[in-house]
C-alpha cells in the first residue's frame, strides 16, 4: 500500500511538473491570436496576412533567428521601447508569442 501511494505521489508530481512546464513554454495558438491582435499592424504575422504597414520584419524571418536573438526578444518584449508600442504583455503572453514564432520555423 505504501509503495502504491509513493508511486502515485511521484506520478502526480511528474504530471504536475509537465503541465507547469507546458504552460511556461507557451501556447502557439494563443500566441497567434496575440500576434494578430498586437503585432499585425506592423509585422506580417502569418501567411494569411497580405500586408503590413511598416518595414518591421515578418514573423517568419524572426523565427529563423538564433536562440540567443530569440532570448533577447523575450527580454525586449518585457519592456519594449520605440519603435515598438508599449504593450504591457505578461510573461505568459510573451511565452505564447515566442511559441507562435517558433512554430513558424
Amino acid at each position: 500500500m505504501r509503495l502504491c501511494l509513493s508511486v502515485l505521489v511521484v506520478v502526480f508530481g511528474v504530471v504536475s511538473l509537465n503541465a507547469f512546464e507546458a504552460s511556461a513554454a507557451g501556447s502557439a495558438a494563443v500566441g497567434k491570436v496575440l500576434a494578430t491582435t498586437w503585432c499585425s499592424s506592423c509585422h506580417l504575422v502569418s501567411s494569411e496576412q497580405q500586408t503590413a504597414t511598416t518595414e518591421a520584419p515578418p514573423f517568419e524571418s524572426v523565427a529563423q533567428r538564433s536562440d540567443d536573438e530569440i532570448a533577447a526578444l523575450a527580454l525586449f518584449l518585457a519592456d519594449p521601447h520605440p519603435p515598438m508600442p508599449q504593450m504591457s504583455l505578461t510573461r505568459q503572453e510573451i511565452q505564447d508569442l515566442l511559441a507562435y514564432i517558433a512554430s513558424l520555423k
